[in-house]
């Protein structure tokens, strides 16, 4: 019979391996101000990700970076697989969407009983002022209200809608800007000065992916939310099993496994993040929450099968206990994550770009998760219990082997 328990310190040397390293790039994150260890993405940091493509292809992202910087922006330059150069930068300015309350006052001095004079003189005068000047239109319509209300977005709608009159003053030229997540490049902004900015120095620009900027109350709105998913989560894990085995023993090692798997897919991501700029995105929660209740699940099973033998072999020493429980559930374990990890492994390589890194955080949870609920849960309840023993004087109660045959 394969001691588990016995061969405890190994199992915790493994598991100190694996996190200590993650740790240390963990904390490498607030050192470094966000450039080494954990990589973010605008869902959580704000700022704008920007996916270009150069027509020529030897552009590196060195050189990306460095046109950036020369225009007072910072950058974090990635050149991808597919010749796209992911830019993430920060959000001043880059999108020029007016404000809503900055056209009124140019808009509302023109509304006078010659409306429509004035839009015919305004559309002679000059094609790139239509927007502006037909502002006053919707005074013979039912509804004027509705049509100046949506001021910030109608900077992508083309320039003869009626919705679109706010946004004229601010965008003089007969181009739309780009709006979030268009593949048409800005031409207005910070975002049309780079693009002028980096086609001077680097040649032209063959595609735009996308183009998003996420503002900074956003993103510390989704970095509250998911501590707070996270800690209320093991908090009540916690309390319930305690309260399920009536021993507090049990709900501290479990919640001692769970922080384990929570640090191992963190600090690998936190490596990743280092070495291949692998980011974090709003999903990675999802994942993280998937994983510590299958962690918690897949302890529960083990530390169930513990109180079913402690009451069937009463007297004996609670580490065998404990060892015969692990090797009794150890084939259902083994069984149930590794149908997970097949179907996982055929998301990750199949599954497409858009959920790879969230496929990536449930393999490694499940992976670390299964691993912890055998060699580092129960052994931990192992020591606990034994400490306790040898605090309180006792060596444990074992029954001599005659006695056992003969009951037998």
């Amino acid at each position: 019979m394969f001691d588990i328990i016995g061969k405890r310190n190994w199992f915790f040397l493994i598991s100190l391996i694996v996190t200590i390293p993650g740790l240390i790039f963990i904390l490498l994150t607030p050192l470094t101000g966000g450039k080494e260890g954990l990589q973010f993405t605008i869902d959580y940091t704000g700022g704008t990700t920007w996916q270009i493509r150069f027509q020529d292809e030897n552009v590196t992202a060195d050189q990306v970076a460095g046109v950036f910087h020369d225009h007072g922006l910072q950058a974090i330059v990635v050149k991808q697989g597919n010749k796209f150069m992911d830019i993430k930068t920060e959000a001043k300015g880059f999108l020029a969407l007016a404000p809503s309350p900055t056209p009124a006052p140019t808009v509302n001095p023109s509304a006078s009983p010659d409306a429509s004079g004035s839009v015919a003189a305004s559309e002679s005068a000059s094609g790139s002022a239509v927007a502006a000047s037909a502002s006053p239109a919707p005074s013979s319509s039912s509804s004027p209200a509705p049509t100046a209300s949506p001021a910030p977005s109608a900077a992508s709608s083309p320039a003869p809608s009626g919705s679109a009159a706010p946004s004229g003053s601010a965008a003089p030229s007969a181009t739309p800007s780009a709006a979030i997540g268009n593949t048409q490049l800005p031409t207005d902004g910070k975002g049309g000065e780079m693009v002028v900015a980096l086609q001077a120095a680097l040649g032209p620009i063959a595609e735009q992916a996308s183009l998003t900027t996420i503002g900074p109350v956003v993103s510390a709105e989704l970095v509250n939310q998911a501590l707070i998913l996270i800690l209320v989560g093991s908090i009540g894990i916690l309390l319930w099993i305690t309260y399920r085995f009536q021993d507090v023993k049990f709900g501290v090692t479990a919640l001692v496994a769970l922080v384990h798997d929570v640090i191992v897919v963190v600090g690998i991501f936190a490596m990743l993040g280092t070495i291949f700029r692998i980011e974090i995105d709003a999903l990675f929660v999802t994942a993280m929450l998937t994983v510590i209740g299958f962690s918690v699940h897949d302890t529960i099973v083990v530390f169930d099968r513990i109180r079913e033998n402690r009451a069937r072999h009463a007297g004996e020493p609670f580490a065998e206990i404990v060892n015969h429980s692990i090797l009794q559930t150890f084939a259902r374990s083994i069984m149930t994550s590794f149908t997970v990890v097949l179907t996982l492994l055929s998301l990750y390589l199949f599954g497409g770009e858009a959920i790879r890194n969230f496929v990536l955080a449930l393999l490694i949870g499940i992976i670390s998760g299964t691993y912890s609920s055998i060699f580092n849960a129960s052994p931990l309840l192992v020591v606990w219990h034994e400490w306790e023993d040898r605090r309180r004087g006792r060596t444990g109660s074992v029954r001599a082997p005659r006695t056992r045959r003969a009951a037998s």
